[in-house]
């Protein structure tokens, strides 16, 4: 993908960037990057709990050597990824939460439809947890499949130095998956590493215009991740998105895959598919078969280039039981489907909301304008940065002078309301529980900078009805979906959990400038 701009080309971005710098202040970094005296990150560890369990977790600074850099990290019970938290559906349990990080902190736990006043999100649902403070959270699992925890203030400094962690919600159905021959959780991330150390942040959230892309891979917080499997074996990995702004397109060359999951449970049908296209906070469940010994690569491809993600290595013994049959079996499952069923009705109303997704770039003297026929747009402050018009998801950072000077002071992302016109956190839907509400999401392809947005919605979920008018045929219960530049999505949220809640985009640095609005279910 190739960012189209006018003749000028390369030398106006820079200037443009360099006459920003003198003009806003650019601030001082205030983070710490010194690794002396800090323990070494562990590696994740599997904690199994019970209904009416309580948890230690604590947030601490740690040292990890990634790519040969020993580099300032954060982390859950100091491990990265935190330790994956394995539950059973319908159990409740209490995380005694401690900060001992160097910036106030919560826990947000993505995707699982718990009471509101344990979401995690300053100024709606708590207090921030300061530094030195700790939070008792309780947690109730109602829905089976894979979900996660993570920071919901400064998520663009905290999740990026490995404040994450997973959730793995178990079925009371024996039957509810197939039978595999392993089970591992995969969270896939990336980092920013310049000079040997991860790249400073400032006071607001910076790289506010397209969000901060890493330049190192990671797996489970590892850029050498590592798996060895056998012959046959067949493995069921839950997969997650993590990274601040990147949308992962994961595949296994060489080995059969089977999407059996989403962000919440079963899909209606299990599909043989190439790869999954995941964005940030996005997640699938899969279902490999290894047929062959040998060597595979697990990998990120975009329409430009090939990125090893990790090796799993497949031995010549041979996997027992064999479950190759069960895998090349695609079930219909019933559950989901009685699941959905009820909600059917709702598919063709009218939307009760609609609300498109734009940008504010005045603050960089970029406001206004009109779009050229080559593409880019023309400001009456300036020249405005249009995307290439081929490609509806940015897989790269195409401007990563102009997006480094970019923070939250001077990029204003925006949800619209389109009945209203009101914006961001000035938005005030309320709904009753029970209601079935029908929201058509636009993402503007005419604005000053269009890009794709994981759009998020707190505590309750939602199926994805159609894209550009195409009828989605194969549902998952979800809780965030990925709208690409230009797109029109319809999604149906079942408004099933009381509570002053939070919708927002999932790229960090888009929702620290202003992408996001509460709404009330009552």
């Amino acid at each position: 993908m190739k960012n189209k701009t006018l003749a000028v080309g390369v030398l106006a971005l820079a200037l443009i960037a360099l006459a920003y710098i003198g003009s806003a202040s650019f601030p001082a970094k205030p983070f710490a990057t010194s690794t002396s005296g800090l323990q070494e990150a562990r590696a994740s560890q599997i904690v199994e709990l019970k209904n009416g369990d309580t948890y230690d977790l604590t947030a601490s600074i740690v040292k990890k050597m990634i790519a040969g850099n020993e580099v300032r990290m954060l982390a859950y019970n100091g491990s990265i990824p935190g330790p994956v938290i394995r539950v059973a559906k319908g159990s409740e349990i209490t995380i005694n939460f401690t900060n001992e990080t160097d910036v106030p902190t919560t826990i947000h736990s993505h995707g699982v439809r718990l009471d509101n006043a344990f979401d995690g999100v300053p100024g709606v649902t708590q207090k921030e947890v300061g530094v030195g403070q700790s939070f008792n959270y309780k947690i109730k699992f109602l829905d089976e499949g894979v979900y996660w925890y993570h920071p919901h203030l400064r998520e663009d400094y905290a999740q990026e130095l490995g404040l994450y962690g997973t959730y793995l919600v178990a079925s009371d159905d024996p039957d509810y998956w197939s039978p595999v021959n392993e089970e591992m959780s995969l969270m896939v991330d990336d980092i920013l590493i310049e000079n040997g150390k991860v790249a400073p942040f400032g006071p607001v959230a910076d790289h506010a215009l397209m969000g901060r892309f890493g330049n190192v891979m990671l797996v489970n917080g590892s850029d050498d991740y590592n798996l060895s499997v056998k012959q046959g074996e067949v493995v069921r990995f839950y997969i997650t998105n993590t990274a601040n702004t990147r949308v992962f397109n994961l595949s296994i060359p060489g080995a059969r895959m089977k999407l059996v999951g989403g962000d919440s449970g079963k899909y209606e049908r299990e599909t043989f598919v190439e790869s999954v296209v995941l964005a940030p906070s996005e997640r699938a469940i899969v279902e490999v078969l290894f047929d062959s010994s040998g060597t595979y690569a697990l990998q990120h491809e975009t329409p430009e280039k090939t990125y090893a993600m990790g090796t799993i290595q497949v031995s010549s013994e041979k996997a027992a039981p064999a479950y190759k049959s069960q895998f090349l079996t695609l079930r219909t499952n019933a559950d989901t489907i009685a699941s959905i069923d009820p909600f059917r009705r709702y598919f063709d109303k009218k939307d009760d909301k609609s609300i498109a997704l734009t940008v504010d770039m005045g603050g960089m003297g970029m406001g206004g304008g009109h779009r050229m026929p080559d593409g880019t747009r023309m400001g009456n402050g300036g020249m405005m940065m249009g995307a290439n018009d081929t490609e509806k998801i940015e897989w790269e950072d195409s401007m990563a002078m102009m997006n480094a000077m970019a923070d939250a002071n001077v990029i204003k992302w925006k949800i619209v309301d389109q009945e209203t016109k009101k914006e961001n956190d000035s938005i005030d839907w309320k709904f009753k529980v029970g209601d079935a509400v029908k929201i058509k999401i636009y993402n503007d392809p005419n604005s000053a900078h269009p890009m794709q947005h994981p759009i998020h919605f707190h505590g309750q979920r939602f199926l994805i009805l159609s894209t550009n008018g195409v009828r989605n045929t194969n549902m998952v219960w979800k809780d965030t979906t990925l709208v690409q530049k230009g797109d029109t999505v319809e999604i149906l949220v079942a408004m099933e959990n009381p509570g002053m809640w939070m919708a927002h985009c999932h790229i960090s640095e888009h929702l620290e400038s202003g992408m996001m609005f509460s709404y009330e279910v009552k």
